[in-house]
């Protein structure tokens, strides 16, 4: 086994910002909340031993592992005693907020861009804070962006999409159309092909919402595409394929195989209960469950059947994967199977000895997560995690497991693997494959390294 220790992104100030500089900080938790998961986590370190969920946590309140309620119960916690300002006085009005927004305490908690990894700011990737979330659900204003020219805010009173090609009645829909038709509503994941990519170069960049969050997961609302081709008469004798055109202003175009067409992809108007927000395609975008995230096209104006492959720009120039070889493999759609821990992660730091929930997502282009693995010594040993309901289809699945850390160094891992029988590789097999020159598709295996200090780093074990 080979360790090579994680090293910062070396890029200007902007793309690491000041609060990189700080132990906990860094992953994106203020004072506040940094003193609420002390008062949540930090534990006792004697004699917690690992197991099961309900005797893990049945010996830490035996041995009065949460710090505050010891405070409470014998010296008096004036948090508990003394009445605040606000408990006396009346609150705001809800007219106050008619847009609910987060507390001020979480301020901290925010998307992050990396401008060194685009030329201008319009081409820009904002990362998603997986650190900080809960569950599987991405909240609207945390959703990862990856931009070619910048968002627009589009009239949906003036938006229209087209279905033309090889079909037999070509037709042109205003929103109003669209939303009059049968729609769903599903639970899907959406990653760029390019997550993950810096780890192909050796470089670790510090923290989980950096090394995994061009990734969201959402309830999108629409009509199947499926449902509109049937409405146009779709050639399905020589339609193979449907090419996917937004309507912005780098022209981003995608083909999509008619089969995929078929199963599953909407033409969606809703995000989350709402609609899309302006950054995120409004008013309507596609919705390719499984596939990456360049092809869920934004600002979506027309779908084009057709009998072969467009090799647009963005899938002959970008989007493909440099093989050892030297060729360049095209049309690698699916998001393969992966997982990563989140708590604890890079940039965090455990606060003390004792019982820990780690936790985690997995997910899956081709469908549901059906088992999840942890190490905590570098892949030598592997525990089976508990995984959360639901578990879906092309959705991120959330893992817990329980862990009593004993102040020693540790390697923290994750390994997925999904209900095709698809296992998440380590580093070194994926490279063995796909060599050293790749961008895309990185969806290997994602180590932390814990110190006795309790910080925790990104390093590469293969």
């Amino acid at each position: 086994m080979t360790l090579l220790p994680g090293r910062w992104l070396k890029a200007p100030e902007s793309f690491l910002p000041e609060a990189f500089c700080r132990k906990i900080n860094t992953a994106g938790f203020n004072d506040a909340r940094r003193n609420w998961m002390q008062r949540g986590f930090k534990v006792a370190a004697a004699g917690l031993a690992a197991g099961a969920a309900g005797s893990a946590l049945a010996q830490a309140a035996a041995a009065g592992a949460v710090s505050g309620s010891t405070v409470g119960a014998t010296a008096g916690d004036p948090h508990v005693l003394e009445k605040k300002a606000w408990q006396t006085m009346l609150g705001q009005p809800v007219a106050a907020r008619p847009y609910g927004v987060p507390s001020s305490f979480e301020e901290n908690l925010k998307r992050r861009e990396s401008p060194g990894l685009t030329r201008v700011p319009q081409a820009s990737v904002a990362f998603t804070p997986l650190q900080g979330l809960f569950g599987i659900i991405t909240p609207n204003g945390l959703h990862f962006e990856r931009h070619h020219q910048g968002w627009v805010d589009v009239d949906p009173e003036q938006h229209r999409f087209m279905i033309n090609g090889l079909v037999a009645a070509p037709r042109v829909f205003t929103m109003s159309d669209l939303m009059r038709l049968p729609s769903v509503s599903r639970i899907h994941f959406i990653e760029c092909g390019a997550n993950t990519g810096l780890e192909w170069g050796n470089v670790a960049v510090p923290t989980v919402q950096y090394t995994h969050g061009m990734l969201s997961c959402c309830e999108f609302t629409g009509v199947l595409l499926s449902t509109l081709l049937d409405m146009c008469g779709a050639d399905l004798k020589r339609g193979k394929y449907v090419l996917a055109e937004g309507g912005d202003g780098s022209g981003m175009t995608r083909t999509i195989d008619m089969k995929v067409a078929l199963d599953d992809v909407i033409v969606a108007w809703g995000m989350n209960g709402e609609m899309l927000r302006p950054e995120n395609g409004y008013p309507l975008r596609l919705v390719v469950p499984g596939v990456q995230g360049v092809s869920w096209v934004k600002w979506l104006r027309r779908i084009e059947v057709g009998d072969q492959p467009w090799a647009s720009k963005d899938e002959a120039v970008h989007y493909i994967d440099l093989m050892p070889d030297g060729v360049h493999r095209q049309y690698t759609s699916v998001q393969e199977v992966k997982s990563v821990i989140t708590t604890p992660s890079g940039g965090q730091q455990l606060l003390d000895r004792g019982f820990y929930n780690v936790s985690g997502l997995a997910w899956s282009g081709r469908g549901r997560i059906k088992r999840v693995d942890v190490s905590f010594d570098g892949g030598n040993h592997w525990r089976t995690a508990r995984m959360e309901q639901p578990v879906l289809p092309k959705a991120l699945t959330r893992f817990n497991i329980d862990w009593t850390w004993d102040g020693s160094p540790a390697i923290l891992q994750s390994r997925a693997v999904d209900e095709t029988g698809h296992v998440q590789p380590a580093i070194r097999q994926l490279r063995a494959v796909r060599g050293t020159r790749s961008i895309y598709h990185n969806n290997a295996i994602q180590s932390w390294k814990i110190d006795p200090n309790g910080e925790v780093s990104n390093v590469q074990v293969g």
